[in-house]
């Protein structure tokens, strides 16, 4: 390693870093000390600036705290730290494996959040926000109040009634917020975290159906909109569901992915067709349309007394299950969103390979794939091909060179699908 880098760097500075990285990562400065066969004195000094770092010194704690040596060196500052935020959410987790699972993923969404900023940086292209001001939920019940904020986003965002499908493409384009599928552990439903400089962050994860990925990442946006300054970890079944403000998201996430105005008339329409008999095997192809689960559907009509209280429990106590009624119907479950990065976040990576801002091992790293991939995935941004509601393609492609507002997007060419 060249010694210079080390050298560029002020000591104050690189020490932060350090401290940074070493407290991301859940390590005590003895830990660190015994790790490398050091005095815990000497990485006090270290951090505190008062001693220079050596070049294979750096090597060896930026490999312990899992980063790149660039990002010591480099001209990035580090955010705040994640670890800290969400340490009270590690600490609940009653197991030092998934406390150990669950540090490591709070430090992989801080860094795609970071690489996300630095990316607009590069590209001198910053994120959009359209952020509401916080709802006041304070003196009303956690579901009166999370129909009204529902309703109000709905409308502030022009969603409509209907099935919100398009659930991730609203938060990140049209709010402005960061949002990641990456793998949680299993508890582990979703995170949120805010910060001044990164904005509203959430995390869902990756190994979750897709109808519990949409529900957590609504749960998530209902913390953005109500508690924005409280980093909150979401669990499965697990503790501090009787807080306030878990009650407040789960209900929103009801309200949202199913508003009451369009589900009681999609409900008494269908009723009337078959003549007011709603049966299980019209709940669950209503659940499949609004991509909910069947529990969470048959609950939220429940919850507006279009289906008698209990409905669920009654059903599941005779023995009713789930995924054999939906086979039969023929109801395949979504697939899950396995796009773990923002489409954004991928053409501002490969806008900046492009105009010779990032390497080819950079991009790889940027975009967490190998470099025959990362070249794939710059080949197949640049151009897309795009299907027409009247079924025909449009073919075009993409001047990764211009502006990623998308108020110069150029006209797509039609062709006839039976040429294609």
């Amino acid at each position: 390693m060249n010694r210079n880098l080390v050298d560029a760097i002020a000591p104050f500075k690189l020490g932060r870093r350090l401290q940074v990285a070493r407290k991301s990562r859940g390590l005590t400065q003895q830990e660190v000390a015994s790790s490398l066969g050091m005095a815990r004195t000497t990485i006090t000094a270290m951090e505190k600036g008062e001693r220079r770092v050596r070049p294979n010194e750096l090597i060896q704690m930026a490999r312990l705290y899992g980063r790149p040596v660039g990002d010591f060196v480099g001209n990035r500052e580090p955010s705040s730290d994640f670890t800290v935020q969400f340490r009270a959410a590690v600490d609940i987790l009653d197991s030092r494996q998934s406390r150990g699972e669950l540090r490591r993923a709070v430090e992989t969404f801080q860094r795609l959040c970071e690489d996300y900023l630095h990316l607009e940086k590069l590209n001198e292209a910053p994120l959009s926000r359209s952020y509401p001001p916080q709802y006041l939920t304070d003196g009303t019940s956690p579901e009166v109040a999370a129909e009204d904020v529902a309703s109000s986003e709905r409308h502030r965002l022009a969603l409509g009634e209907g099935p919100l499908l398009n659930l991730r493409d609203a938060i990140e384009n049209d709010v402005g917020l960061r949002v990641f599928f990456i793998e949680l552990p299993s508890r582990v439903a979703g995170m949120f975290s805010y910060t001044d400089e990164l904005g509203g962050c959430i995390a869902v994860n990756a190994r979750h159906p897709q109808d519990r990925q949409r529900w957590s990442l609504a749960h998530e946006y209902g913390h953005f909109l109500t508690d924005r300054f409280r980093s909150e970890v979401s669990l499965l079944h697990g503790l501090g569901r009787s807080r306030a403000g878990e009650r407040f998201a789960d209900a929103f996430a009801r309200c949202l992915l199913m508003p009451a105005a369009g589900l009681r008339r999609r409900f008494n329409e269908r009723s009337r067709t078959i003549s007011g008999r709603m049966t299980a095997a019209e709940i669950c192809q209503l659940a499949h349309h609004y991509h909910v689960s069947v529990e969470a559907m048959m609950r939220r009509l429940e919850e507006l007394r279009l289906l008698p209280g209990g409905t669920w429990e009654l059903l599941r106590d005779r023995g009713f299950k789930v995924r054999e009624a939906q086979r039969q119907l023929g109801l395949s479950p979504h697939p899950p969103d396995e796009q773990a990065l923002p489409l954004r976040y991928q053409y501002l990576a490969a806008l900046a390979y492009e105009n010779g801002r990032l390497t080819e091992g950079e991009l790889a790293r940027y975009l967490r794939v190998d470099r025959v991939a990362a070249r794939r995935s710059v080949q197949e941004l640049a151009h897309s091909t795009l299907l027409q509601d009247e079924g025909q393609i449009a073919s075009f492609s993409i001047d990764l060179t211009r502006s990623v507002g998308g108020v110069d997007s150029p006209e797509p060419q039609l062709m006839d699908t039976a040429e294609s």
